[in-house]
């Protein structure tokens, strides 16, 4: 790992050390962790302004305790978030680790109060396992040290986990099985083929069986059941002649390990709750008549009560389901928003994490009835700070559709500052690609609304996931610029409304988001002011070349295999960084060092090549982040330099002190987004 992130490094500080067209202006800060070209001293006029917007935090739910009389939360009061517990409604967060780097991946041992968590060094995602012990605070690595480790379960009993590593030779996806007690007895239990993957889902409840996972493509999943003690495997579903997912949740047993919960889009659009009889094959559809998504399942660890949500449109709606009889029924006491971090205390109460377009994640729980479709009371544990602003008065989105160049209407989410206009306007677009825009807590969009006065529009272009399989394989393969397309028809939208101004927009995008990005610059500069790429794709052979090689082949199926030289070509062909000639609107580029899923030689050469044809851009370099940053210092200096960056493209001289609401008023996130390209 070390030589890794050496060489990453290296070839960063040569290019920076003259391998550009031109010279530069360029300067390190936050103790030499961040390197600047082109960008300028930041205001202190900014920083005070922005100062309340970046001391916002929030708080998601972990894990309830053994005892469930308290929870363990994720929360940040330091750089990076860390686990916490907290003993009541309101009451104080204790934290529990103290690291330099954040916390993942965090899940509490059955029957007992030990915390299992993973982190990495530098955002490079070789995560180790890490076993903490709250009441001592003693943290006891679990892995290697140098491998790549991920998606841990526990077995019923807590005695083992499994886990998907690389330990074996470096790039395969094999599932492992540990005892914690011996860290020596680690075993491969399922030697992956090469440039597959593979993870564990759930140990069925006597612990001799695992259900593993075999992900191909968004569309395309299937899950066997693997027997630990004779090793044999059997396909239970997918890899038919028509592919479908069977990932749409995390496949569970039920409480007599005779069957499982899965959600599939076999046979429809959408990802349907079904239950799989082991001994049969029976599939009994469970959600057949909601055409929408089910994006999350949990069942309580006595086996006498459920859990899930269906993604509507972009909302989150929670369901409480009897998983004996499949009944259930929708919660209405959750307020709209987003739902996530499901998990059951031993007592049978549903613990979770709700955020809403004004309120940033915190953590609350529902108490169920005798009846386990029946909710009761939804009482909020924590209340995370929000830099005294008042965030009732921040603008919630609107869902609006826009036709585009083939008929398809394109959803999307608007933010519009309340006066007239028209208002310059952001264009923000999300990564995956295979993901979606969902309408929930943003502190860096009211700022955008506040301090700048512009409008935000988030649009969910063909390729998006959440609105039927059909339509997120619109962009695949040599379709890939129809979602660029639908970026242009959204300018065409913009065009069209007298509150917002055509002549002042900009784009911003991370990962994949930030290809877009680029794509939008080279086929509508004309159009555009300026655009902010984060983490981005600037050509798809080098970034497919250079990826690391335990996620090379996941990617192929989304944008086409390098490899044979039509594709090649057709993929060189749409790369912004064979157009930079093309790009005559304003350029930031962010990237991470260390960034393992987007190296940063993608960034290293569109500014290289823009810069080659006599523009300018601004290039921010993090030494110490990955894919997206995670350390507040790194956060707040990129907020900073993009709301510089648009003030100074968007806004005319002196505009910024007459933005609605006068003063700065402030906000943030919890944490910066990171992105799977």
């Amino acid at each position: 790992m070390l030589r890794r992130l050496f060489l990453a490094l290296a070839f960063s500080l040569l290019a920076a050390a003259g391998g550009f067209a031109q010279e530069v202006e360029r300067r390190t800060v936050l103790d030499g962790a961040v390197v600047l070209e082109e960008a300028p001293e930041v205001p202190e006029r900014i920083k005070d302004a922005l100062n309340r917007y970046q001391n916002v935090r929030g708080a998601s739910l972990v894990d309830w305790t053994a005892d469930g009389s308290g929870l363990f939360v994720e929360t940040r009061f330091g750089d990076v978030s860390q686990i916490h517990r907290v003993d009541m409604p309101g009451g104080a967060r204790r934290q529990l680790t103290f690291s330099d780097e954040p916390v993942n991946g965090i899940d509490r041992r059955p029957a007992a109060a030990e915390v299992l968590f993973s982190m990495d060094e530098g955002g490079s995602e070789f995560y180790q396992l890490f076993l903490l012990d709250p009441g001592s605070g003693e943290i006891r690595r679990l892995t290697d040290g140098e491998s790549r480790n991920s998606g841990p379960e526990w077995s019923g009993d807590g005695e083992r986990i499994a886990w998907t590593s690389t330990r074996r030779d470096g790039r395969s996806n094999d599932v492992w099985v540990m005892e914690v007690a011996d860290t020596a007895s680690a075993r491969v239990v399922f030697e992956a083929p090469d440039g597959t993957f593979w993870g564990p889902a759930d140990f069925s409840p006597d612990g001799r069986r695992l259900l593993i996972a075999n992900y191909i493509s968004i569309t395309d999943s299937r899950v066997h059941l693997l027997d630990l003690g004779s090793g044999e495997t059997r396909k239970l579903v997918g890899g038919d002649e028509e592919p479908a997912s069977w990932l749409g949740v995390d496949p569970a047993f039920d409480a007599e390990g005779d069957g499982v919960f899965l959600a599939t889009d076999s046979g429809g659009e959408f990802q349907r709750l079904v239950h799989l009889d082991l001994a049969s094959g029976a599939l009994t559809p469970i959600t057949a008549e909601i055409d929408w998504n089910v994006d999350d399942f949990v069942i309580a660890p006595d086996g006498s009560r459920a859990a899930f949500v269906i993604n509507e449109d972009a909302i989150d709606r929670l369901y409480l389901m009897d998983p004996r009889t499949f009944e259930y029924r929708r919660v209405e006491s959750i307020p709209a928003g987003l739902i996530g971090g499901l998990e059951f205390s031993p007592d049978g109460r549903l613990g979770m994490t709700l955020n809403t377009p004004t309120t940033p994640s915190d953590v609350f729980v529902l108490e169920t009835g005798a009846d386990p479709a029946d909710a009761g009371e939804l009482v909020r544990w924590t209340e995370s700070e929000v830099g005294g602003l008042d965030t009732g008065s921040f603008v919630e989105p609107e869902l609006v559709h826009y036709d585009t160049f083939d008929g398809r209407e394109i959803p999307a989410f608007l933010y519009r500052p309340r006066g007239e206009g028209p208002h310059p306007v952001i264009v923000y677009i999300h990564g995956g690609p295979e993901s979606q825009f969902r309408p929930g807590f943003s502190s860096t969009f009211q700022l955008w609304i506040d301090v700048l006065g512009a409008a935000v529009v988030a649009p969910n272009v063909r390729g998006s996931s959440g609105y039927g399989k059909t339509y997120v394989a619109l962009d695949n393969g040599r379709s890939r610029e129809d979602s660029v397309k639908d970026i242009g028809a959204l300018l065409d939208w913009i065009a069209g409304r007298p509150d917002l101004d055509q002549n002042r927009v900009a784009v911003y995008g991370g990962s994949y988001g930030g290809y877009m990005v680029l794509a939008s610059l080279v086929h509508y500069s004309e159009r555009l002011r300026a655009g902010v790429d984060y983490v981005g794709i600037s050509n798809f052979v080098t970034f497919l070349e250079n990826t690391e090689d335990y996620r090379r082949d996941l990617r192929r199926p989304e944008y086409g295999d390098e490899r044979d030289p039509g594709m090649r070509a057709f993929l060189e062909s749409i790369s912004p960084s064979s157009r930079a000639g093309e790009i005559t609107a304003a350029l930031f580029v962010v990237q991470g060092a260390n960034d393992p899923r987007v190296p940063a030689s993608e960034s290293e050469q569109i500014v290289r090549e823009v810069r080659g044809k006599g523009r300018p851009v601004w290039y921010m370099l993090a030494r110490n982040e990955g894919h997206g940053f995670a350390k507040k210092p790194n956060r707040d200096l990129l907020s900073q330099l993009v709301v510089l960056f648009f003030e100074t493209h968007l806004l005319p001289p002196g505009e910024v002190a007459a933005a609605p609401g006068g003063a700065l008023r402030g906000g943030e996130e919890k944490a910066a987004p990171v992105f799977d390209p």
